[in-house]
């Protein structure tokens, strides 16, 4: 059975010119999550449309988050299970914790959880990302029990970054693909 993508956009949602957009155009397998509230972010509200969408899943499905639905993965699976999620690929997680990097609007989603992901997962990181510290990504990555993807100087890794069909990170949803068959 193909693995399925569940495309999980960030704060603001995933534009017209941002990867994820372009990816759910592309993967005929994949489901994109709608949140009723793209600004004012409630993290309760945001679990409860997850946990409906994962509820309906019928085979082996990728999460492709970004940005703060990278924190939103996190909440769920410490609470949560479910055998049809097999991996998740986390790309320029928002430090949720850090008022320096992230607006008061997501403070509802710290602290950020830090236990061993149940699934196998990968965390993409730019070295410039103005979300989320380089070393805080490293740190995330180990205590989430993750790989880490150092993808240089990308910014937030979205729609700024002009990244279309982001080619290098369809090379590394592959990886993950791998890991989990």
């Amino acid at each position: 059975m193909e693995i399925q993508l569940l495309i999980l956009p960030g704060l603001g949602n995933s534009g017209d010119k941002h990867w994820q957009t372009f990816w759910h155009e592309k993967f005929k397998n994949s489901t994109r999550i709608v949140h009723d509230e793209w600004e004012e972010p409630i993290r309760a509200e945001w679990l409860e449309r997850l946990e409906e969408e994962i509820s309906r899943l019928n085979g082996p499905t990728i999460l492709v988050a970004h940005s703060l639905a990278v924190s939103l993965v996190l909440h769920w699976a410490q609470k949560n299970n479910n055998p049809n999620i097999v991996g998740a690929l986390l790309v320029a997680p928002a430090d949720v914790d850090s008022p320096a990097h992230t607006p008061e609007s997501i403070r509802n989603f710290s602290p950020m959880p830090t236990s061993k992901l149940p699934f196998p997962s990968i965390v993409v990181a730019s070295e410039n990302d103005p979300y989320a510290t380089f070393e805080r990504k490293k740190y995330f990555a180990e205590m989430w029990g993750s790989d880490l993807v150092n993808v240089g100087q990308r910014g937030h890794i979205n729609s700024d970054s002009d990244l279309k069909y982001w080619e290098e990170g369809q090379l590394i949803l592959e990886q993950l693909i791998e890991k989990i068959k």
